[in-house]
């Protein structure tokens, strides 16, 4: 099941804030067809849906649609604070490999034949590195 490090938490309540969510809303994590590796996250702030894997950590949420999760299963969502690299970060244990900033992703066995999940359009996919003026969940 996905998880959240604690420093990923105390990122996501102080993001949660300054957007002045409410309550309902944390952190959604998702995959779609993209990157250099096949697949990419994308995160945006969203209330959970019917069916979401949800994560409750310190008061905040993590939700995975169900398309998603074969996908991410064990994975961790950490956040770097870095100046070159800053913001949340997936760390999938089940990818067969990542490219290398980290934000697309070949799946491993278990999510091969997995239906890809939908496009989420409004969601912000993770860039890479050398993404110029890329969107960014920070």
């Amino acid at each position: 099941m996905a998880d959240l490090t604690p420093g990923a938490v105390q990122a996501l309540k102080e993001l949660l804030e300054r957007k002045k969510a409410d309550a309902t809303k944390g952190l959604r994590l998702l995959v779609q067809k993209g990157g250099c590796a096949g697949y990419q996250y994308a995160m945006k702030i969203d209330s959970g849906r019917e069916g979401d894997l949800v994560v409750e950590r310190g008061g905040v949420r993590l939700f995975v649609d169900t398309a998603s999760v074969a996908f991410v299963g064990d994975s961790v969502v950490d956040f770097s604070d870095s100046l070159t690299d800053g913001g949340f970060k997936v760390v999938n244990p089940a990818a067969a490999r990542s490219c290398g900033c980290g934000s697309s992703f070949e799946p491993g066995a278990a999510a091969a034949e997995a239906p890809p999940p939908p496009v989420d359009k409004e969601a912000a996919a993770m860039p890479c590195a050398s993404d110029e003026g890329a969107a960014t969940t920070r």
